[in-house]
């Protein structure tokens, strides 16, 4: 009987071998971070928004510094009998966040509420980025996050120094009414207003 010996795959075979081996591992470096950015978002949304178990409380005091110069309170704020949105916003370095306040200004002001924006960045540097984009109006300075921090807002889609693109609606009476994250560094009126409720 002849002898069987074990056959080599064709040259051809082999050498192809390599750039499929190449191929996989970079089908898969490019997957497994995708999954894991999506198991982030499943996880966060079946958690539901960070800060949303504070709706229906009493939303945290603060006095924080202005812009414009001094400080003010969430008492004053609402004193006047409005609402108040607070924009908790990534700051200097993302054009939308500044760009944003004008636009849903208006439009809340018109439905009697107050957007009132809280930035991280020194108040040098936002008041310059403020002036801009031709905002004239206060934004609070929370240097510290302290307020960031009683609302809920850090940590939130990868950000752990400063908040994302937050929000937190404030009633007239001092309780939380609805708080939303958005993955997005600007939010159309229209869409900002469907979602608090309000179109």
């Amino acid at each position: 009987m002849a002898n069987r010996t074990k056959r080599r795959p064709p040259p051809a075979r082999a050498a192809r071998r390599g750039p499929e081996r190449r191929n996989s591992l970079l089908w898969l470096a490019f997957l497994i971070p995708l999954l894991v950015a999506v198991g982030i978002v499943v996880v966060g949304s079946l958690g539901g928004e960070p800060g949303a178990d504070a709706e229906g409380t009493p939303a945290p005091d603060f006095a924080l510094p202005m812009t414009t110069g001094g400080l003010v309170t969430l008492d004053e704020i609402l004193s006047g009998g409005d609402s108040a949105l607070l924009y908790f916003s990534m700051g200097v370095g993302c054009d939308g966040c500044f760009a944003q306040i004008p636009e849903a200004a208006a439009g809340l002001s018109t439905r009697g509420v107050n957007l009132v924006p809280v930035m991280v960045d020194p108040a040098a540097r936002v008041q310059a980025e403020a002036e801009r984009f031709g905002i004239t109006s206060p934004i609070l300075i929370d240097e510290d996050r302290s307020v960031s921090k009683a609302y809920d807002m850090l940590g939130v889609y990868g950000h752990t120094d400063r908040p994302s693109h937050s929000f937190a609606l404030v009633h007239s009476d001092g309780t939380v009414g609805w708080v939303k994250h958005y993955s997005t560094m600007f939010v159309p009126l229209e869409q900002l207003l469907a979602d608090i409720g309000m179109a």
